[in-house]
């Protein structure tokens, strides 16, 4: 049985659904704080099969404790965290708090009742902004530029000392990129509380009319047509990637991260355009000033995730744009609907 913290929200529920199509029972423990309950009832509607659910916060750790004495847990994927990088900066406490005490609390339990195998939902943040493209598994970390991104880089710390002391500990470390779209179902999807902070759902909400218009953050830097580039991942081509982790983490001891994206970079404008032509009308935007800290170009060498996990990616960012608008206008207030 796999635990999967965090398992409600946009990438978890994707990943439960592969976890469950794949033969794999699954205990669901989310607080809901960034989440709906309805992505569980979607799961099960395109698997036909339930997740266990457990509504609490993973720094409970009576709660966690009766989860492992509960349930024969294999394997844990951790997800569980806040993760919006403008509200880090507004409050680092908050961020500090909830996303390294889980990771602590989390090990801790593991430890007391002899679960060693952990897949950890990192962050291409981790990164140092002085690396030269792509980015490799060896590129320099850290010199992170917000809370969010220190407390992925120092939850990596964690898990790394703690294969240093335990040799039989076993955890992968996942540096995801930019995960968009959504299941093609249209049942789950990226479902932001508030007002979006990366792009994709922001251009999503745009076209089904909750949004004005997009505003591009700067069109001069150094790219073929000026706006940022990043390497967009399908929500779904990175659920994939964590069976492949898990299969891996059971199967061999110590620590190894893994780079997660496609290996190509699309430009603000690339996106924008790819979503104009799924929900076949132009999505209205502006051009705004740089924001501080954004860099010009972001993406990953993708090389040892295929060598090592044996994984690859299946879609590209017409899919990505076509399988989230489907999601979009079928659930225009997200799960509120």
């Amino acid at each position: 049985m796999i635990l999967v913290t965090g398992g409600a929200g946009f990438i978890g529920s994707h990943t439960c659904v592969e976890l469950l199509n794949s033969g794999y029972d699954t205990v669901v423990l989310d607080n809901l704080c960034n989440s709906h309950i309805k992505s569980l009832e979607r799961v099960e509607r395109i698997t036909g099969k339930k997740p266990v659910f457990i509504k609490a916060d993973v720094r409970d750790r009576e709660v966690l404790d009766r989860v492992f004495s509960t349930y024969d847990i294999e394997c844990v994927i951790h997800f569980a965290g806040l993760k919006a990088v403008g509200e880090s900066v507004a409050k680092p406490m908050e961020y500090f708090d909830n996303n390294l005490n889980s990771s602590l609390v989390l090990c801790d339990v593991m430890k007391k009742h002899g679960v060693k195998a952990l897949v950890f939902s990192s962050s291409a943040t981790v990164y140092s902004g002085d690396n030269e493209m792509p980015l490799y598994e060896t590129s320099r970390t850290g010199n992170c530029t917000n809370p969010y991104g220190w407390t992925k880089y120092m939850s990596e710390q964690i898990f790394k000392a703690l294969c240093t002391a335990d040799p039989d500990m076993s955890v992968v470390l996942l540096r995801y990129f930019n995960p968009i779209g959504a299941h093609e179902s249209g049942l789950i999807g990226e479902d932001p509380q508030g007002i979006p902070n990366n792009l994709l759902p922001y251009v999503a909400q745009t076209a089904v009319g909750r949004r004005e218009r997009v505003t591009v953050h700067g069109n001069d830097y150094p790219t073929p047509d000026g706006t940022g580039v990043r390497d967009y991942i399908h929500v779904v081509d990175l659920a994939r990637a964590h069976l492949c982790a898990v299969s891996y983490a059971v199967s061999h001891k110590g620590c190894d991260v893994f780079n997660i994206g496609t290996g190509r970079g699309s430009s603000v404008l690339d996106v924008i355009k790819a979503f104009s032509r799924a929900c076949g009308k132009d999505v209205p935007y502006v051009i705004g000033p740089r924001r501080p800290g954004d860099l010009a170009t972001v993406y990953a060498d993708c090389t040892k995730a295929k060598e090592v996990l044996g994984f690859e990616t299946k879609y590209d960012l017409e899919k990505m744009c076509i399988d989230a608008w489907n999601w979009q206008k079928n659930n225009p207030n997200g799960f509120a609907d």
